[in-house]
């Protein structure tokens, strides 16, 4: 059998459709495009507040002067809200016939619908600021499981998603939160009932097309007492040679005993400014496990973290960044053990090309009553050529000596008795320097599913494509 991502190819990601809708938006954001988005997803008047109150603070924060260079981001030429098409709101299709063809053939050129009759239990695609299918298979909604874009699920589920949305990150965090408070647009909800383990992982992904444009999706997840969920996020963008920009949030809410994992792979354009927001607070005997790549955006600042808020809470982070010529892949982990008897581990693997430039940017805190904690990070690098950079910046704070902490990180150049050893034995030596890429990375494809570690694996030969010479 054919895997399902095999046939990906950087024309596939790089080439965007016709986006009339885009003529004449609106770019720059003000309380006018808010009230928009808000009267057009027809939200409950405390949505539409939350709205107005987080365009305060984002209009009153400034953009962060550390990490990277956001000084030729020019957010007043984002168009922050566009609709490929209208539907009836609380309508989303659940039958790729009900899209419009154009749009489906993008996400049949992905292999989304193939992926889904495959191996996912569900699926949600968005286009733009609109979620364009969303669909769970019939065995899980009759155990009570939701999988709803996350308009319909304000809508369908208002005393739900008010318990939870922005409770884990908060539009004050910083001004890309604020803005993502503001503009939020489509994503996804998921509710795991206690005790339902989903065997099949669910997915979403999105799509930016248009030119200058914005994505703001909303990811938000809720695995009950005792449940078990695998959820996995991809993203793409074509490339137009003017700036894009991305700022989605993902909050995931970890009850006792619960299990849940996010796998993301994003593969934005070069245009892209990459700005998510991810975080997860874990309950007693709780574990978060987070999977992610990220490779395409020209900028990105990205640092999952994980709120270990109950006794026994635990996390695992595994994570590959690969910056290639032109980009700052600005990316790390952050871990908070607030509670006695809490573990974290985390593997972090980068690679850089060409002149890229990736950044390992880390905290560990461990309160001061947080006693029996164990934690362990790894941060490896491997540069392929003596232009590029790689820097790891840890921030570990200590706060009880009742705990066992381990911090390592190394740095390799390309080994060339390697690359010889592979290609005296008849290897050709971009062959030779793809294996051993693979390598260095196979401690996070092996947790991805077949299906997904295909699709990362391909994405990492199409970054590595003209290494030689």
């Amino acid at each position: 059998m054919t895997p399902i991502f095999a046939h990906i190819n950087r024309q596939i990601l790089d080439t965007p459709n016709p986006a009339p809708y885009a003529k004449g938006a609106k770019r720059g954001v003000d309380e006018e495009v808010v009230r928009r988005i808000s009267a057009d997803k027809k939200e409950p008047k405390w949505m539409l507040e939350h709205r107005l109150e987080s365009l305060e603070i984002f209009q009153e924060k400034e953009i962060p002067k550390w990490g990277a260079d956001l000084s030729s981001l020019d957010l007043d030429d984002i168009i922050y809200y566009a609709r490929p098409f209208d539907y009836a709101q609380g309508d989303t299709p659940d039958d790729w016939a009900k899209v419009p063809e154009d749009i489906r053939k993008v996400y049949d050129r992905l292999g989304i619908p193939e992926a889904e009759r495959k191996v996912l239990a569900g699926v949600g695609a968005q286009y733009e600021s609109e979620v364009i299918y969303h669909k769970l298979k019939e065995e899980w909604e009759s155990l009570g499981v939701i999988f709803l874009d996350m308009d319909d699920a304000v809508r369908k589920h208002p005393a739900l998603v008010r318990e939870y949305f922005m409770k884990c990150v908060p539009s004050s965090d910083h001004k890309f939160t604020a803005l993502h408070g503001a503009v939020w647009s489509g994503g996804t909800f998921l509710y795991v009932p206690k005790d339902v383990k989903v065997r099949d992982p669910l997915q979403a992904y999105f799509r930016m097309n248009a030119k200058n444009m914005g994505q703001f999706e909303h990811t938000l997840i809720v695995a009950d007492e005792g449940a078990d969920v695998h959820y996995i996020e991809g993203c793409s963008a074509p490339q137009y040679g003017s700036q894009a920009l991305h700022a989605g949030c993902v909050e995931i809410f970890v009850k006792p005993g619960a299990k849940a994992r996010y796998s993301s792979v994003e593969n934005w354009s070069r245009d892209t400014y990459n700005l998510n927001t991810k975080r997860a607070i874990v309950s007693k005997d709780g574990t978060i496990e987070w999977v992610g790549g990220n490779m395409g955006s020209g900028c990105t600042m990205l640092y999952p973290c994980s709120v270990l808020a109950g006794d026994g809470a635990r996390c695992d982070h595994l994570a590959i960044s690969f910056a290639n010529k032109g980009q700052w892949q600005d990316t790390g982990v952050k871990v908070l053990h607030l509670a006695p008897n809490t573990s974290s581990k985390v593997v972090s693997k980068s690679i850089s090309k060409n002149g890229g430039t990736a950044v390992y940017r880390g905290m560990l805190k461990v309160a001061s009553h947080a006693h029996g904690c164990t934690a362990n990070v790894q941060c490896d690098a491997l540069l392929l050529d003596g232009e590029s950079r790689t820097d790891t910046i840890p921030d570990i704070q200590i706060r009880n000596d009742d705990v066992t902490i381990a911090h390592e990180a190394s740095v390799g150049k390309l080994s060339e008795e390697d690359v010889f050893y592979l290609t005296s034995r008849g290897i050709p030596k971009e062959e030779a320097l793809a294996m051993i890429v693979n390598g260095f990375i196979e401690p996070i494809i092996r947790n991805l599913p077949l299906e997904y570690a295909v699709e990362m694996n391909r994405l990492i030969e199409l970054e590595m494509e003209g290494s030689v010479g």
